[in-house]
């Protein structure tokens, strides 16, 4: 089946000019030509367009309804692994093709980014990468789990750095070994007829069933989780030594918790923001690995952070 978008298959008319391709043309940010093309075709599908803002406010209601009735229930309350077989049959079932492929690459960009700070450190910690290979394999609790690494992560890394008396700096030499691009293919994910529900839609709907099925620790950590964008970003800058790229990051200010209300837009940005430091990864790891042949046959190296963005 064909997944071009329809924006990529129309020819450009300057009176009526698509945004959609106006945005996949433009390079300002760093994202592969695939992953842009399967996120603007989710952002401009119907199901985006119309269904999204009924779908919205229904959800924060019943995200308040949710957390009323949760006074009554006990704290230790919780159903994860039937949390996430639900999960996993819903986006098997009525999810896009397209959102489906860039919820399990996040598994894997996420976990690569981890290792990639955890290795580069001065005081190296061992990670915990979460690869599902399809959308079965949620059903281990990945969603849960992926929020407790993140948090565990810190709380490792920062341990480690402060009982050797160091602060996270510039590699010297820059370890990109990790960064790779996962193996999961978009023609592989389900393409059923009822397969036609957007990211951000699915997000949505999916929010208070989390709320529903968890403790509230697990939810409000789960929440509070995408603020950390901003801490990994510095890390990864930190590394780098390219406070320039923190431009790319949204979700910010870990240390003022926001409302859970507006988790699901925030998701769908801490999304976008992992494709940007992953795909930015990758081109740093091409510009190391030019300059390192240009400097094995005598050439002028290439600097590692003079390259563009795109």
């Amino acid at each position: 089946m064909d997944r071009t978008p329809e924006f990529l298959k129309q020819a450009h008319d300057e009176r009526d000019p698509s945004p959609w391709l106006a945005l996949y043309l433009d390079q300002s940010t760093p994202l592969p030509d695939d992953v842009k093309s399967a996120w603007l075709a989710d952002s401009s599908s119907g199901s985006r367009q119309y269904l999204l803002p009924f779908l919205r406010p229904i959800a924060r209601l019943t995200i308040i309804l949710i957390q009323i009735a949760k006074v009554f229930v006990p704290r230790s309350w919780s159903h994860s692994i039937l949390l996430h077989r639900l999960l996993a049959w819903g986006l098997k079932r009525f999810v896009s093709p397209e959102a489906n492929w860039l919820i399990l690459r996040h598994f894997h960009l996420g976990s690569q980014i981890l290792a990639f700070i955890g290795r580069n450190s001065p005081a190296p910690v061992a990670t915990n990468p979460l690869e599902p290979a399809d959308i079965d394999a949620l059903k281990d609790e990945m969603f849960l789990k992926h929020d407790l690494n993140l948090f565990n992560f810190v709380i490792r890394l920062n341990t480690a750095l402060r009982e050797r008396g160091l602060a996270l700096c510039k590699a010297e030499k820059v370890d990109f070994s990790m960064i790779r691009e996962p193996g999961l293919r978009l023609e592989d994910m389900p393409q059923g007829r009822l397969n036609f529900l957007d990211l951000q839609s699915a997000i949505e709907l999916f929010t208070p069933l989390y709320q529903l099925m968890l403790t509230d620790n697990d939810f409000w950590r789960a929440a509070n989780s995408l603020q950390l964008d901003e801490t990994i970003g510095i890390y990864a800058a930190t590394i780098l030594n390219a406070p320039e790229h923190l431009i790319l990051v949204n979700n910010k200010h870990p240390l003022v918790p926001l409302s859970t209300l507006r988790a699901g837009h925030r998701l769908v940005i801490h999304g976008l923001s992992t494709e940007m430091l992953h795909s930015l990864l990758q081109r740093m790891q091409v510009a190391q690995q030019k300059a390192g042949k240009d400097e094995t046959a005598g050439q002028p190296e290439t600097t590692l952070y003079e390259q563009p963005l795109a």
